[in-house]
This record gives C-alpha cells, structure tokens and sequence, in this order.
C-alpha cells in the first residue's frame, strides 16, 4: 500500500444515509437527471482558520533546490550557528555541503573486465563560469522581517540602478557578477500598501571559481530558464501544458516534463536531463459525481472520504500548485465568504472569478482541505488552505488504477519512450532552450554555456552467467536475461518432498482446488520434488475469520506448510493469514487468488510456478552461479514504512548462509530513529553470524552488505550510524574475530540514463553493461550497472556506492559478484534489478510492514516465507 493509499484508508467514514448529490450546478460533467443538491451531515465546525483563510493565500511553491557537488572543502559564506542550520532542512546559497568522501586518494576505482560498447547517457556538458569572471555573496535582510520570498524579490527590484538586473537571490543570500562600490547599501522601499521596508545588502565575499556554491547556483539558473520557456512547476519538476496528451477513454491527461540536475562529476560539471511525465485525472467534482452515481448511495460520504483523502491535486489555474487532500468540508461551498488579508470580505465564487478568471459551475460543491505543511508554516501561514474541487485535478497514479491493465497499456504508449525517441526529445529540448531568447540572454550574461549533444562515454559489458541445476549447466540469451524454457522439467539442485500439507478452498472452488492439486503434484514430479495428496478443506464461508479459525485447527507440529486459494485478494483476510502463519502458528504458507488457476490453458505453467516458491519457502534451492569467492556471506537490508503505525520503519534484514548464497537467514528491525536501527542491527548480524558458523563450522571470511532504499543525502547516515553497528556485531561473535568487510549502497531511483550507440542507432544495452567512469561522481567509489532486460521504453541502471571497504576486493570483483546475485532471485527465472538479497529484504520488510506488523517467529528465519 502506497502512502497515498494509507492516508486514504484513515479517511473518516460518514453515516449511512442517502447522500445529497456533492453539487447541484450546471456543471458540464454533471450527470443528467441526477436530484438536487444539498447538504452533507455535519463533520463538525471547521477550524476556525478555515473561516479567515483565502482559497489561495498561500504563497506559491519555492522552485525545489537541485543537490549541490561539493567541489572543494573551502568555506565559502558567513558562519551560522549550529543550531539555524539543525532547523533548516535545505541549504541556502553560499553554504557548504556536508559530503562524504569515500573515495581514496588514488584509489582505483574502475574495472578492466568484459568487452567495451559505446555509450550515449542523458548529460550535457556545461562550460563553467570563467576563473576570470568574479562571482560576489551578498547578504540580504529586510527590516521588519518579510516571510514571502515572492515579496522580497520584488523589494530588489527598487535597488536595480545599484545591483543591476543580473544577479540570483534565494531569500537571504543574493550573488552578483559584480563588485558593488560599498560594502554596505541601505535604502527604505515602501510597498504597494504604503508600508516602509528597510533593506539592507551586505558584501560577505568573493565566491571561490571551485566552491560548490557555483554549481547550486547553475542550477538555481538553469531552472529559471524553465519557466521561461513556460514550464510549469509541479513538484521537483517543470512540465509543459502546452504539449500536454489527452487519453480520453481513461479521462485522463499527460504533461511531459524534465528533471534536471546540475552536478560535478568525474571530470566536467555537466547538466543530467530526464523526460518525465505527470499523469493527470479528472476533477475532484468529476470524480465526486462519479463515485455519488455509483449504486451505493448510503456509504457515498465515506467512499468518497476514503478515495480522495490522501491524494494530491493540481490546481488549474496559474500559478498551478499542487497540494494534498487532509479533508473534505461537506459544510463549506463556493458562495461561502472568506475574510481577506486587507479585512475585506468575498465569497470562494467571486474570488476565483475576479483574481483566476474563473467561473464556478456548481454552487453546491463542498471544500477540499489541505493544511500547510512545516515551511508553509514557517512562511507565516497558519489556518488551511479551502480549494474548490471543480478547479482541481487528481495527479499520479491510484493503486486501482495501477492494477488496471487497461489504462496502464494505454498510459505506457506515452510514457513508456524508446532510447531513440528519448535521445530526440532530450537534444530537442536543449535546442528550445537556446531557441528562446529571453533565456539565452540571461545564460550568457553569466556565462553560461551547454553542449547541444549528448555525453558519449566508454562501457563495459558482461557475458551471459553459466548457471546450473542438479544436474544440468545452462545459459541464456543476454538481450533476454531469461531462462525459463531453459529449466523447464528440469530438477532443482535441492527439494524438499511436501508429505504433510493442509489446502484451504471455499465451496464454489471446490473444482479449481482439485485441478490444483492433481496439476502440482504433476509438474512437481520431473522437479525432484513428491508431492503427496493435502488435507483437503473446504470452507463454506470466504470470511477471514473462517480461515483463520480452519487454519488454527488444522495446523500441527507436523505440517510443512498451508496452500490456501481464496476468491479475491481481499487485504483482511490475506492479513489474517499470514499473520497466524508467521506469528502464532509458524509454518510457510501459500496465498493464491482462484483466478489465477482459472484457466486450464495456463494451468500447468502457474503450477510450475508456485511448485518452485512452495520449495523454496520449504528450504530448498531452484539455480545457482558459480561463485568463486569461497567463505563469503552476502547481506542484504532495505526498510518499508510500516503501513498501521504512522513513523514506525520495518528493516528487513537478510544474510546469506552458505558458499552459493542461495540460502538465507533472516531478522527483522522495528525502529522510529537512528538509534533503534543502529542496536537492532547489531543484533540481526550477530544472529547470521551465529547461523552462518551453525551451518559451516567456520565464521565467513569476508562479509559483503548491500543496504537498500538510502538517497544521496543518506549516505553519510549509512556511514556513521549503520556501519559501526554492522561491525560491533563482530567481536560479539568472537574475540578478535575481523573479518574482511565492505558495504554498498543500491540505489534504483536515478535520473542516469543509458543508451547503446550503434550505426546511428539507439537502444538499450544489455543486461550485463557497466558504466564506472565520465558519469560518476568523483569523491565516490560507484559504478552504474543495468542487469535487466526491459521489453518496452528505456532501461534504468542501478546505482552502487562502496562507501567501506576492507575486503580486499578489485573493483571487477565487486561489479561481477553484484551481477551475479542479481541472477539469484527465486520468483523471476532472470534477472532483475537488484541483488537477490536486497529483493528478499525487500519482501520481507513488506511482507511485516503490510500484513503482520510484529516480529515473525525465529522457527521460519531460515527459509524464504517471505516470497
């Protein structure tokens, strides 16, 4: 479940009472015939800002600040207390960045291995400011203080005969390419309102050529030029309405977009661009009338509560903004009066015709509540903001939707774009920039320039992995990274025989439930694996309470595990389940939605399937790669947000426990701070340390961890919090035991893009291409690799940080052990983005933070239940 989703679900429900319809107007998309409008019981008075506050006094979104290289180590900019900076979450201008340095002087950090490919990646490069051309910090202040960073841009505007009309001021600092006569210049300014405002710009410094200062402010820039090219901002990124895609079956609309980012790479600061696309849905009012024509009147307040709190809107008139759903005013509608700033008072529907220009269709509309976040807090604004659902879209993507195949086939012939199509659109997107000459202008009085083609680097690519079974050694081919015809009926290199199993079914799948059984016993067969016949239970009721109650009764000591196959995937039930599967009663167990075995054409290829996971959560082992680091343990960590308790973190912990790494320990953390993590992990890896030596007779001689779900600015956390805890574990395992020791950091969410060149030809690479030089970040040891195969739009690659390392190991050895374990994920027969161990962490943290939300029983942390 998604966060979205979450706050959905703590939507509050209503009575359940016919409802009125949600307006009464002549709306366009009002349905015909539908009774009139009306009034919604009371939820209560809204809060009393929300009597004074406008539908739109908040101040627009600030621009999101791109993250800054740290070019150097050189203060730039006044000190500031420690305490200022704890509060601030975003660096202004001119400060430093904290950034780690893990990479050593000299260190080598690139890899030899594999045949070299040509390679087109998403970068332009960027000319620097000139060395010769000074770059000066000012400080800004305003007295009294000013909280709009709109207003205060404006009160520059009355010193432009003193700093000119070039310069870049975030609210506090200002830079100039200029040196000003004074080192202090103050002049009162008064506003449109009569007000007198004292101003005062301060000379601090001149900015050092390589301070990490220079790039923040290229990027501060460069986004700037979005906005001239009438992009619109909507969140981190600036999308075009004016290219925007209509898909009216799913009425539905596509803005394309660009992410950008400028950063200091290996050698050249260079800007990294990426096509991005926000999906668009109906209105709220649209949508509130869709769900009131719905058969289920009576429960329209609460459906409609539960499937738009949570979710974030666009509004439709400039500036657009997007803003969070946190209620829904059933009492408040347009023809209601709001005070205004000046005292004056006006009803929503005059003030969206006379400041937006426009009119409102239906006067019986209730309002949306958003209530201000922290910095809209800090900016002054106290009571929530009321917008008017006929004036806001529904943004993203619901999971609803997402499981609907229809509409995510159509949105992906938009958002799915090939490599070819991605490298046109991007160098036709610096050629607008510099086609607009509001935008080329400002570049040049800083003297910035672009390349107008893409990066062209060096690559590697590995070959396809030998991989082998009980008794037959295989490869596959490298564009498909798939081999399931290539295990097909073949034995797996370990079974365990199903002699005690219980199968769950209701009455009306009595049928499916028979076919299931005869089916897996049948392909099971020629896997090495006996499967002999269940105890057999049919339920007369789909309740969750009767396969519960079923399952406590027919679970004893000697049962191996529970198939149960219900009539939905209803998430209750699901819950219950695993939760007495994994907790009360610990035994694998086997959820199948009836659908799936449905069809008989199918039927043979899903029971191979399960038959493989049903082995595996039994303890026995699919395929493996040769690996030729002997006495090695590979872990695996990533954390899921636990979906009952609001800032409660599941960590899911997984350890690798013999020489192919295709048997694993697992644990699991519960934390809500640094702390919490840092003991708990200690705890997980002093217990795979003990199962490791249980099982080998020896401690591992290297331990390798890969540590999921952490961004760039997290890094340092990973570092300082994390990896003591992870090596404390040692000497708690046994005096004077160090063994050699690295940790990653995998990172899937990267703006880097990876294209193969070839005659002029663009296209994916293959599964096995490595990128460790140009693209990468020089105070780091990382390395780009792409180990899946995608059939539709451009491949992602995944990110790798070796932020320690003690192991010993070349950086060869690190990027071929990597790709190798991306081959060893037991529900895919390919390879997938991840190695396997981050993936099984994955699932097991999902897998508590979804459905069993405590610690599962230490009898199952030897087997993958978690698949």
């Amino acid at each position: 479940m998604t966060g979205r989703a979450r706050g959905r679900a703590r939507g509050r429900a209503r009575g359940g009472q016919d409802a009125p319809k949600p307006g009464g107007g002549a709306a366009p998309a009002a349905p015909g015939g539908a009774p009139g409008g009306g009034r919604g019981r009371s939820r209560g008075a809204p809060p009393p800002q929300a009597q004074t506050a406008p539908a739109q006094a908040a101040a627009p979104k600030p621009a999101a600040q791109a993250p800054t290289e740290q070019m150097s180590r050189m203060a730039v900019g006044e000190e500031r207390p420690a305490a200022q900076q704890q509060e601030r979450r975003r660096r202004r201008l001119g400060e430093e960045a904290n950034i780690l340095q893990l990479k050593g002087k000299d260190q080598v950090t690139e890899g030899t291995a594999g045949a070299r490919c040509n390679i087109v990646s998403n970068f332009f490069k960027v000319a620097k400011l000139p060395n010769f051309t000074g770059l000066h910090q000012y400080n800004v202040s305003f007295d009294p203080d000013i909280q709009s960073g709109k207003l205060k841009s404006a009160m520059l505007h009355n010193l432009d005969d003193v700093l000119g009309t070039v310069r870049c001021f975030d609210g506090m600092t200002m830079f100039l390419p200029i040196k000003l006569a004074d080192h202090e210049t103050v002049r009162n300014v008064t506003t449109n309102r009569g007000d007198s405002i004292t101003g005062q710009v301060i000379y601090t410094n001149l900015v050092p050529p390589n301070s990490p200062s220079v790039v923040q402010l290229m990027n501060i820039l460069f986004r700037k030029q979005l906005k001239k090219m009438e992009m619109q901002l909507i969140g981190r990124n600036y999308f075009d309405p004016r290219r925007k895609i209509d898909v009216p079956a799913h009425k539905m609309q596509v803005w394309p977009g660009y992410s950008t980012s400028i950063l200091q790479y290996e050698q050249d600061v260079m800007l990294c661009a990426d096509v991005q696309h926000k999906v668009l849905q109906q209105t709220v009012l649209e949508f509130l009338y869709e769900i009131f024509n719905s058969n289920d009147r009576k429960n329209f307040y609460n459906i409609a509560s539960k499937k738009l709190i949570g979710e974030i809107v666009l509004t439709r008139y400039q500036p657009t903004k997007t803003s969070r759903i946190d209620d829904i005013d059933w009492e408040k509608h347009p023809t209601d009066s709001f005070t205004k700033a000046d005292g004056s008072t006006v009803t929503f529907k005059a003030y969206y015709e006379s400041v937006y220009e426009k009119k409102v269709a239906d006067d019986q509309q209730p309002l949306l509540i958003s209530r201000p976040k922290e910095k809209d807090k800090k900016r002054g604004m106290s009571g929530p903001i009321l917008l008017l659902p006929e004036f806001c879209s529904i943004t993203g993507l619901s999971d609803e939707i997402r499981q609907n195949f229809s509409v995510m086939k159509d949105l992906a012939q938009h958002t799915k774009i090939s490599p070819a199509g991605r490298v046109k659109t991007l160098e036709g997107f610096i050629n607008e920039l510099y086609s607009n000459p509001e935008a080329e202008r400002e570049l040049s009085q800083w003297n910035m320039a672009f390349e107008k083609t893409l990066l062209k680097m060096s690559g590697r690519s590995l070959p396809a992995e030998d991989m082998f079974q009980k008794s037959a050694k295989f490869s596959y081919k490298i564009q498909e990274a798939d081999w399931s015809r290539e295990t097909r009926g073949k034995e797996l290199i370990s079974t365990v025989n199903m002699t005690n199993w219980v199968l769950l079914y209701t009455q009306r799948d009595s049928n499916i439930a028979n076919d299931f059984k005869q089916t897996l016993q049948r392909v099971c067969g020629p896997m090495g694996m006996q499967v002999a016949d269940p105890q057999m239970c049919r339920l007369n009721s789909d309740s969750a309470q009767t396969y519960f109650s079923t399952l406590k009764e027919q679970i004893n000591p000697q049962t191996q595990i529970v198939v149960c196959i219900v009539p939905n995937n209803r998430k209750d039930r699901y819950d219950v389940i695993k939760k007495l599967c994994c907790v009360e009663r610990p035994v694998p167990s086997q959820v199948v939605v009836s659908r799936t075995l449905s069809k008989k054409q199918m039927l043979m290829s899903v029971c191979t399937k399960i038959g493989i996971q049903l082995n595996c959560k039994l303890g026995g082992e699919v395929w493996a790669v040769d690996i030729p680091l002997k006495n090695v343990m590979v872990v695996g960590f990533d954390v899921y947000h636990d979906s009952a308790t609001k800032g409660k973190s599941i960590g899911g912990f997984v350890a690798s426990t013999n020489r192919y790494l295709t048997r694993y320990y697992s644990r699991i953390t519960s934390q809500t701070s640094h702390q919490e993590i840092c003991n708990q992990l200690k705890v997980c890896m002093t217990g795979a340390l003990k199962k490791y030596h249980e099982v080998n007779n020896t401690l591992p001689d290297r331990i390798i961890v890969y540590r999921d779900g952490v961004g760039d600015g997290q890094n340092s956390d990973g570092y300082e919090h994390e990896l003591p805890q992870l090596k404390s574990a040692f000497s708690a395992a046994q005096a004077n035991y160090e063994p050699k020791f690295a940790m990653l950091i995998v990172k899937k969410r990267v703006s880097t893009r990876l294209f193969l060149a070839a005659n002029g030809q663009y296209s994916n690479p293959a599964p096995g291409t490595i990128v460790d030089s140009v693209v990468t970040r020089p105070e780091w040891y990382d390395f780009l690799l792409i180990s899946q195969s995608v059939r539709q739009g451009t491949v992602t690659p995944t990110h790798y940080n070796v932020i320690n390392d003690t192991s010993g190991l070349k950086p060869d050895h690190f990027q071929r052990l990597t790709y190798k374990l991306c081959h060893l994920y037991y529900n895919w027969p390919g390879t997938i983005r991840v190695p396997a161990p981050c993936q099984y962490a994955h699932k097991l943290a999902f897998l508590v933070g979804q459905s069993i939300h405590t610690e599962p029983s230490s009898h199952l942390a030897d087997r993958l239940y978690y698949l």
